[in-house]
Parts: C-alpha cells; sequence; structure tokens
C-alpha cells in the first residue's frame, strides 16, 4: 500500500517502509492499544487482484495457527478504506539472503546455529500439519546473534496424509521460487514436508558456499537441473565444510524423496551429531 505520508491502518500507526516486493510493503508500525512495535504487510496499490488478497489471508489463516519462538507471530488480518492487511511480531534483522551478501567470512561463525534454528523452524511447522513451500534464504530472518524466525506462508498448504495424498490432482501452476524448487514440486505432484527438506538444503548450500547449488541460462535451464543434475560438491565450494555434513546435504538434495531423510526432525537429528566446519570459527563479542 503505498502512502506518501504514514498514517494509521486500522489500528495501526504506520512509521516507515521497510521493504517493497513485486506485489507487497512491509510496514514498521506502532500498535496504540497494545504499545508495541509491530510489522504490517499491504499490497501495493497497483496489486489489489484477488490472487494476492487470497494470498495474504492465507498468509494470516496458516500463521494465526502456529506460535514458536522460531517462526514469526501473526496478530491480525483486516481491511481498511478497501486495503486488506496482516499485522505480525516486528522483528528487525535482515533475512539469510542478505546475510549472505555480507560476507561468509562474518557468518561462518553463526552458521551451525542458524541451520540448527532454521531446522526447528520448520520441524515445528510440519508437526502442526503444513509444508511451506517456499523455503529459501530470503524467508529466515537472522539476527546479529544467529536467532533465526521463519516468515512468508503465503503459499504453505495443509500436509495431506493417508488416502488424501493420492486424491490431489497434478497441476501445471508451479508456486515456490526455481532456485531451491524440488523435483516433486516442479512436477506438480502432491507435497510433503521432504520438499521443503530439499529446498532447505538448497538454502544451506547457499548459506556455506555464497552461492544456490543450481543456476541456469533460462528458467526451463534451471528447472531441467534440479530434476536432472547431480549437486555440485559442497567441499568444493568451501573447503572447511567436513565430509559429514556435505554428504549429509547431499542427501537432503536427492532427486528422489524417498532417498532423502524421512523428516526435518530426522535431519535434525543427524544434524546435531557432527560439525559443519572443519576449523571452526570463534563468534567475535
Amino acid at each position: 500500500m503505498a502512502r506518501s505520508v504514514p498514517g494509521y491502518l486500522g489500528p495501526y500507526r504506520l512509521l516507515n517502509v521497510v521493504h517493497t516486493g513485486h506485489a507487497t510493503q512491509i510496514w514498521q508500525a506502532y500498535d496504540d492499544a497494545n504499545h508495541r512495535i509491530v510489522g504490517v504487510k499491504t499490497l501495493l496499490e497497483s496489486d489489489t487482484r484477488r490472487e494476492q488478497v487470497g494470498l495474504l489471508r492465507q498468509e494470516y489463516v496458516v500463521g494465526s495457527k502456529i506460535h514458536h519462538p522460531r517462526i514469526i507471530e501473526m496478530y491480525a488480518y483486516d481491511w481498511d478504506r478497501g486495503q486488506p492487511y496482516l499485522a505480525m511480531e516486528w522483528f528487525s534483522s535482515p533475512n539469510m539472503k542478505q546475510r549472505i551478501q555480507q560476507g561468509l567470512e562474518k557468518l561462518a561463525p553463526l552458521t551451525p546455529k542458524i541451520i540448527e534454528q532454521a531446522a526447528e523452524s520448520l520441524c515445528y511447522f510440519h508437526q502442526v500439519g503444513f509444508v511451506h513451500r517456499d523455503v529459501k534464504p530470503d524467508n529466515f530472518l537472522v539476527a546479529d546473534d544467529g536467532e533465526v524466525k521463519l516468515i512468508d506462508f503465503a503459499l504453505a498448504k495443509r500436509i495431506r496424509r493417508g488416502v488424501a495424498r493420492w486424491l490431489t490432482l497434478r497441476t501445471k501452476i508451479q508456486q515456490g521460487t526455481k532456485s531451491y524448487m524440488s523435483p516433486e514440486q516442479i512436477r506438480g505432484l502432491t507435497l510433503d514436508p521432504r520438499a521443503d527438506l530439499y529446498s532447505f538444503a538448497c538454502s544451506i548450500f547457499e548459506l556455506v558456499a555464497g552461492r544456490p547449488p543450481f543456476t541456469g541460462t533460462s528458467m526451463i535451464d534451471l528447472l531441467n537441473k534440479h530434476l536432472r543434475a547431480a549437486p555440485p560438491s559442497l567441499e568444493s565450494q568451501n573447503p572447511n565444510v567436513t565430509s559429514e555434513f556435505a554428504q549429509l546435504v547431499r542427501r537432503c538434495m536427492a532427486k528422489d524423496r524417498a532417498k532423502r531423510p524421512k523428516s526435518v526432525d530426522d535431519f535434525l537429528r543427524e544434524f546435531r551429531m557432527i560439525r559443519v566446519f572443519r576449523v571452526a570459527r570463534v563468534v567475535k563479542s
């Protein structure tokens, strides 16, 4: 929602825009009733299409059911003067993508903590019955001390269990972010938490290597690599990673989801038993 002068949106006093995406803006705002800073997500005035309104509402529907310290809290979804908006917990930190762009050397001491906390957020997200479907570095906020918050639930869907898994028709609409999309998501199959695990492994690869595992000359080329190409060696991208860690990430990126760990929880148990780096970096105070 573009405004030249900040004002009120519902009960929230808009202070300043902190992020503008292709269809939404995030405002820092003040909740007068509860005396706290909040984040308010609005749609750009040029993009109040039914699809975008539906995604904004979906984010609240999912987020309002999830309460966990590693996941951003959703407070309210409402309309004001013809504009929908979403109010949420304020967590003033860059996302993982931005942290990576600031330099891996600076990030390395916190990397094990970041991976563990990000995995914890996905574990809980799956435990309450949802698959995220857009796991990527942009959707993990990372504080200076490595604290992580999972964000953006607009594409999340209920995990189908039992016979219901086989009743969903394939879709030709590929929702998600192409650089991190699992083979089954590309094919339009019914997704389970192992799809998020694949995307998470792509994000971990980038966190440690400084680049996503696959790039392409075109969207089709990129998707074909996710479908068919073996992931590059993580050790060749960062010689300081241990072989155990590199192998775990590689297993999580298996094309056949049956060959991945069964869940993010299984990944986390293995992860806690190994080291990320051969030579550990010390967090400077």
